[in-house]
């Protein structure tokens, strides 16, 4: 972009040219991250778009604008607004019991005692699990991966855990895993906290049902055709395929990253047979680019109106119990977000106050990321939003998207 480019949408251009640069020194000379890409926009126009680092390992070929990355927990908002079509069609609503639509929850319980190879004793919950709890994580429902519980445990256990990268393209269908998880306790009384979950996949089941079409073939009709995200999808089609990067995932100080998925023979070559609303997308940075582009808008973007503007208000408003922010309710040892002054709304977090949160910003900007280090935010206040990728987990490994945040706010004039 030109300088007078960045200038006329109120960007110093000298600082946002040290974003690359801070890029380059600090994560990719270092070998920390394998390649880095990020997009920023303003008043619907792209002021900054940057791509650094080979995309696939022992080749030279530079990621660009092309360039397929794995967005892992970014699928989550687009599965929202998914539902929140549905929402607005009167199909479903807010309100709507698990169960109603999902029978497989009618008696599922809350953990009493039990685990480590002793049954789980449950008790009844105070509450019934309604889609607003799948929509702002107060399910009682969990992540294998976090390793704190006997529940999580029973999670990885079983090998049914939609938040399994490995269980996305192997054993069961994402009915089946509905049905399995709904035999396990909750952790908690839905509403009663903040855990990050596998809520968004059963919000994709809730989907399926309430739709009649299989959350992939429902995404791909009504969102990712609709908007043009014409690269997004829950697999990388064989003409496509040599776009896809490389990703890792970081093992130790002394290995450093280490392949995960090698691009060649990627598990994202083949349909999943279990479709992960909650984690299972690729992407890339200008199809996520047009998603914040139609949120941004109010729903709509180049004449194609997805959602309505009082809906998008809706979902970018903090939904926890008694409007607390996630410091106060995460019960989460995973939290790809800093808790202070943040809450949660519909598929997104929501700052409800830079100050607490101890970062330059805005109170009603929204955001996520996913495990693999990518990230987004939206700004409706500086009409402003990011886009980053790269493919590295854990995702908190590095503070990274604070940083990139910091630089972003400070290059505003």
């Amino acid at each position: 972009m030109t300088h007078s480019h960045a200038e006329r949408l109120g960007f110093a251009p000298s600082r946002l040219n040290r974003i690359d640069d801070f890029l380059k020194a600090k994560y990719l000379d270092s070998g920390r991250l394998p390649h880095a890409q990020i997009l920023i926009s303003r008043d619907g126009q792209i002021v900054h778009f940057s791509s650094q680092g080979a995309a696939r390992a022992g080749s030279d070929t530079p990621i660009d604008e092309t360039s397929i990355f794995r967005i892992a927990s970014m699928t989550k908002p687009i599965t929202t607004v998914g539902f929140m079509m549905l929402v607005e069609e009167g199909r479903v609503g807010l309100d709507t019991l698990v169960q109603d639509v999902l029978p497989e929850f009618t008696d599922t319980g809350v953990y009493a005692a039990g685990g480590g190879g002793v049954a789980f004793v449950t008790r009844r919950a105070n509450e019934p699990m309604r889609m607003l709890d799948l929509l702002r994580h107060t399910s009682g429902l969990t992540y294998g991966f976090q390793n704190r519980t006997h529940i999580d445990a029973a999670y990885r256990a079983g090998g049914f855990d939609p938040g399994a990268v490995e269980n996305w393209h192997a054993g069961l269908d994402l009915d089946g895993a509905v049905a399995a998880l709904a035999k396990l306790p909750l952790e908690f009384s839905p509403g009663e906290a903040w855990n990050y979950s596998v809520s968004t996949d059963v919000l994709g089941a809730v989907i399926q049902r309430v739709s009649g079409l299989p959350l992939d073939r429902y995404l791909s009709d009504r969102i990712f055709a609709p908007l043009q995200m014409n690269d997004t999808a829950f697999s990388v089609p064989p003409q496509k395929a040599p776009r896809l990067t490389d990703c890792y995932v970081w093992k130790s100080p002394a290995e450093g990253r280490v392949m995960f998925d090698r691009a060649e023979g990627s598990i994202w070559l083949n349909p999943p047979r279990l479709v992960s609303g909650g984690g299972g997308l690729v992407s890339t940075a200008l199809d996520y680019h047009r998603f914040c582009l139609m949120c941004a808008g109010g729903g709509a973007l180049d004449g194609v109106r997805l959602l309505g503007r009082k809906t998008l208000e809706l979902m970018t408003t903090n939904h926890l119990p008694g409007r607390l922010d996630l410091a106060s309710l995460s019960r989460s040892m995973f939290s790809e977000t800093q808790n202070a002054g943040v809450g949660f709304g519909l598929g997104f977090a929501v700052t409800q106050d830079p100050a607490r949160a101890m970062i330059s910003g805005s109170a009603g900007e929204y955001y996520w990321g996913g495990m693999f280090t990518t990230a987004f935010f939206i700004d409706p206040v500086e009409r402003l939003h990011m886009v980053f990728m790269t493919q590295l987990s854990p995702s908190l490994l590095y503070p990274i998207r604070r940083e990139l945040k910091t630089l972003i706010y400070s290059a505003l004039t």
